[in-house]
């Protein structure tokens, strides 16, 4: 049935009443669902969920698809939730990526390359289970009227299955070992003299008064037969991340330990974006590691770098934004992860009236820390001096849930897999202060966990 055919519903949760991993419950509910996802908030904190999607949109025309999609649950899901319930996270809905070559809509830029995985892709779940990594509260939800017939069934066969694998002590594995070839060899999309060639013509346009920054990109391949689950397992272990994700869709697989937040739209509007710009690698002691923090910090060309994408922020939500609400609480400030250092900082705005989450995704897509500044022109030298389609790498995944809330992150820190086997993509932002040879290393270390994942 298509939506308007449906009855009206809620979104109804039940409570497990017992402690299950996600790891575990992805292997007893969707190890063979090919449409399937897991959002993981990561290993101690916050709320993950997996499902299976029902159905998938996709295309170029993607935003729109979802906004006639979100407008017709909005007039027929309730929810038996308190009022402030939408702060909670998901509350099931549309869930899938949004490929970098989005952007021929969005901006308006010619694409010239076809990507050669769908340039987007939304599964529709209707079903899922939420963990709560604070409690170890996991939840089942379901969109019907109340819970008889088949979400009665579904509820009842995943309760089963999620305590025979409990009984089972079904953990599976979590150790970062190479997923495929044990001699894999990455095969990048440039030689290193090429890759410093673009890096200077970047800055050749920046000198010439096109751009101001440009964020760079390139990309490497892995040919084998991945286990999407077990390189997923291996990369949530050797890269921790709050914003990770494993989604498939179509025969392919997303694969992300993403530190960045592209856009969070809450249900009453507010617009929240936290762009990542700056690098330094983790110190082999605690005094290095503190030293490279500081250098970050320190760094004019790195402070410039962050502020030039928060402008462009500001910018691209302000133009859906009320006015005087457009505000930065947060600039400069430095997160750690397993690999890396990073600067961050935060942009946050309130919708303005008659517009919608929508709205905020085409006005900001794709996001200004993956092309640079101005976001239009950074797009065509980029596009020319590439020559390749980025695909879904340094395009956004999440999910648009029902009651109106947004929640994407970058895809950066990622691995695709498909039948040929893997790619990975790297970059990062050129200035005209960047010194060719420490970009090169810059998007070497971002590829280096990922590509260890996956034996190369």
């Amino acid at each position: 049935m298509r939506p308007t055919d449906l009855p009206p519903a809620r979104v109804l949760r039940h409570p497990l009443g017992f402690r299950v991993e996600p790891a575990v419950a992805w292997r007893a509910l969707l190890a063979d669902e090919p449409t399937s996802f897991w959002l993981d908030s990561g290993q101690g904190a916050g709320l993950s969920y997996l499902g299976a999607g029902s159905r998938v949109i996709g295309g170029a025309l993607v935003l729109e698809q979802l906004r006639v999609e979100l407008a017709d649950a909005a007039s027929r899901v309730a929810t038996d939730e308190p009022a402030d319930a939408g702060s909670r996270g998901f509350g099931l809905g549309w869930v899938g990526w949004l490929g970098y070559e989005l952007r021929g809509t969005t901006v308006g830029t010619p694409v010239g390359h076809a990507p050669k995985h769908p340039v987007s892709a939304m599964m529709y779940a209707e079903r899922a289970l939420e963990f709560d990594h604070d409690t170890g509260e996991v939840t089942l939800m379901a969109l019907a009227d109340r819970w008889t017939g088949d979400a009665l069934a579904w509820r009842d066969a995943t309760v089963a299955a999620l305590e025979a694998a409990t009984a089972r002590g079904a953990e599976p594995s979590a150790a970062p070992v190479p997923a495929g070839p044990a001699a894999a060899t990455a095969a990048w999309a440039y030689s290193d003299d090429e890759y410093l060639a673009m890096i200077r013509a970047c800055q050749d346009a920046i000198h010439s008064g096109d751009a101001y920054q440009l964020c760079l990109t390139t990309e490497a391949g892995v040919a084998g037969d991945f286990d999407a689950f077990d390189t997923y397992l291996a990369l949530r272990t050797s890269s921790p991340a709050h914003r990770g994700g494993l989604l498939r869709v179509g025969g392919v697989a997303l694969l992300s330990a993403s530190p960045e937040q592209f856009l969070s739209i809450s249900p009453d509007g507010e617009v929240v974006s936290r762009p990542i710009k700056g690098t330094r690698r983790r110190g082999a002691t605690p005094r290095e590691d503190a030293d490279l923090a500081a250098e970050l910090l320190a760094s004019d060309k790195e402070r410039a770098e962050n502020l030039m994408i928060v402008d462009l922020m500001r910018n691209d939500i302000g133009r859906v934004s009320a006015l005087g609400s457009v505000s930065v609480p947060e600039l400069f400030v430095v997160e750690s992860y397993r690999h890396v250092h990073q600067l961050v900082s935060t942009v946050r705005g309130t919708l303005a009236p008659g517009l919608d989450a929508i709205d905020a995704v085409a006005a900001c897509f794709p996001a200004g820390s993956m092309t640079g500044a101005p976001k239009r022109n950074a797009t065509l030298i980029l596009e020319a001096l590439e020559h390749r389609a980025r695909g879904i790498y340094a395009g956004a995944f999440g999910y648009f849930s029902l009651d109106g809330r947004v929640d994407l992150a970058m895809v950066i820190r990622s691995i695709v897999l498909d039948a040929e086997g893997a790619t990975v993509g790297a970059g990062g932002g050129i200035t005209a202060l960047s010194v060719p040879e420490e970009e090169l290393d810059e998007a070497k270390l971002k590829a280096a966990a990922l590509l260890a994942v996956l034996g190369a």
